[in-house]
């Protein structure tokens, strides 16, 4: 119940009656009622919280934008190589054994390795297309491909790799991955990569055609290392671990034939690992 006085005065200072408990008779709002209420301050709304930004969403989109321009920019060509890893494996293996835990190497290290060293004989896979143009890179800065555990995918540069050993390489291999996971890259690592290599390890297929990150020229890919029949000399079948290695290149800077010539020269070297260890551009 409300006096129509009451009203009228609630009408005037702006106060929402439905809010307003009445004391005169059986409830009813009265003046003093609304004055009260117009002396209480006002409920104060919590804001409500900002949207968290989704980080998975916005690096799609930024991987979304970089490879749409790639394949619209860049006349790909592929070609691939299978490459019998059993000398490099049983050189791995002898060497890590008297090697303590912590300075043991993976086999991506000794990949890592024999593309840099071919990518020194052939310079025109390390580089940069811009305004038209080539530009190739004295250092070999190989962007490695990393998946982060949040999803999504960031290729951050191991730099200067032709001066490193495989060792060297594992080193700055463990630390890229820790730092990228942890999101403290440095700006050049982020933005100097002359060639990009993927790996996709033992949970991955058998072998991937990926696509050139612009303004780079060239993308190396390995497969999964698996068993497969395999021909030696003497004309026999054995099982053997074999990777199989893509090259994805710019046509306007390289042809199918050097980049054939690339994979056959990276098969060679890792028949030679113990090479690799030593071996510096």
């Amino acid at each position: 119940m409300i006096s129509p006085a009451a009203r009228k005065y609630a009408d005037k200072r702006g106060i929402d009656l439905d809010a307003v408990v009445g004391s005169g008779p059986n409830g009813a709002v009265t003046i003093d009622d609304v004055d009260n209420a117009a002396a209480q301050p006002a409920p104060v709304t919590a804001p409500k919280p900002a949207a968290t930004p989704d980080k998975s969403a916005e690096m799609r989109k930024a991987i979304a934008a970089a490879m749409a321009r790639s394949k619209r920019e860049i006349p790909h060509y592929y070609v691939a190589e299978d490459i019998p890893l059993a000398k490099a494996l049983v050189w791995l293996q002898a060497e890590n054994a008297r090697r303590p835990m912590a300075e043991r190497l993976l086999p991506a290290a000794v990949l890592l390795k024999a593309v840099a060293v071919a990518l020194a004989r052939y310079p025109e896979l390390n580089g940069f297309f811009r305004d038209g143009s080539f530009a190739p890179v004295a250092k070999i800065n190989l962007g490695v491909a990393i998946s982060l555990r949040q999803g999504g995918l960031i290729a951050p540069a191991l730099l200067d790799v032709g001066t490193m050993n495989v060792t060297q390489i594992m080193q700055g291999l463990t630390d890229l991955v820790k730092r990228t996971r942890a999101g403290s890259l440095k700006s050049s690592e982020m933005s100097e990569a002359t060639i990009t290599v993927t790996n996709l390890g033992d949970q991955g297929s058998q072998l991937v055609f990926g696509v050139i990150y612009p303004p780079q020229v060239a993308l190396v890919g390995f497969g999964r290392v698996a068993e497969r029949p395999w021909g030696d000399a003497e004309g026999g079948l054995k099982a053997l671990p074999v990777v199989t290695a893509t090259l994805a290149a710019d046509h306007r800077v390289s042809d199918g034939h050097r980049g054939a010539l690339f994979l056959r020269e990276l098969a060679e070297l890792l028949q030679h690992p113990e090479e690799l260890e030593g071996l510096e551009k």
